[in-house]
């Protein structure tokens, strides 16, 4: 017990550190992903890093070529990232309107805890451990909205396109946006309080128009686009 204990902790911690790398690229986008160098740098045996990679693949955050190994995912360019807020507005607005009417008290207050503890995280910095508790919080309070629609296959769905929002992993952290996104979430959790699915839907709505705008690349100095990874 003990020894499967300590391999879980082990496991978790390459993981971890593994997906730091990926999100802060020191892995490159597109670039190959070595075992045996990322088990050496970790101190660590090939099977735990193994392990880790297999997770990221279900992430999106690598993906496996046959024959070839593992190599992280290419960052989504605007008109990917253009479908996929395209795709959200679609679905998430109906999932908070069908929340309105289907959630149940507990579902309720879970997304109340959820938005209480991200409004107490720290202020974020630039790294991904600074963020990836508030980035965890902020998809896990979609997806539960999603699953208190009570259907099945719209909530998969919303699940499935938040896997995407990792391949947004950029080069600055949430920053000021943080707020807004806990405020924006504040104004859905109080229209599904209310059962008013019309405002709940809205409130979705205006919420992800309002992280497509955060999500859209910006030109730095030197005149190249850069995104930052924002919440969702």
């Amino acid at each position: 017990m003990g020894n499967e204990i300590r391999q879980d902790v082990l496991t978790d911690r390459v993981y971890e550190g593994v997906k730091a790398m990926v999100m802060d690229h020191e892995i490159a986008p597109g670039a190959r992903v070595s075992i045996e160098g990322l088990a050496r740098r970790l101190d660590v045996s090939a099977t735990p890093v193994r392990e880790a990679l297999a997770r990221l693949e279900s992430e999106r955050l690598v993906v496996k070529r046959p024959n070839a190994g593992y190599r992280a995912t290419d960052l989504l360019d605007p008109d990917a990232l253009l479908d996929l807020f395209e795709m959200r507005l679609l679905l998430e607005p109906r999932a908070a309107s069908l929340a309105a009417e289907n959630a149940s008290d507990d579902e309720l207050q879970q997304l109340r805890s959820i938005v209480e503890e991200m409004r107490r995280q720290p202020d974020l910095g630039e790294k991904y451990s600074d963020y990836r508790r508030f980035a965890g919080l902020d998809q896990e309070f979609h997806d539960v909205l999603a699953r208190a629609a009570d259907r099945p296959l719209l909530a998969d769905a919303v699940n499935r396109l938040h896997a995407h929002l990792h391949m947004l992993r950029l080069n600055s952290a949430p920053g000021s946006a943080a707020a807004t996104t806990v405020t924006e979430h504040e104004h859905i959790l109080e229209a599904l309080v209310q059962r008013n699915p019309e405002k709940a839907a809205e409130a979705m709505a205006t919420h992800l128009r309002s992280s497509r705008v955060r999500h859209r690349p910006r030109t730095t100095a030197a005149g190249s686009a850069q995104r930052r990874a924002v919440p969702s």
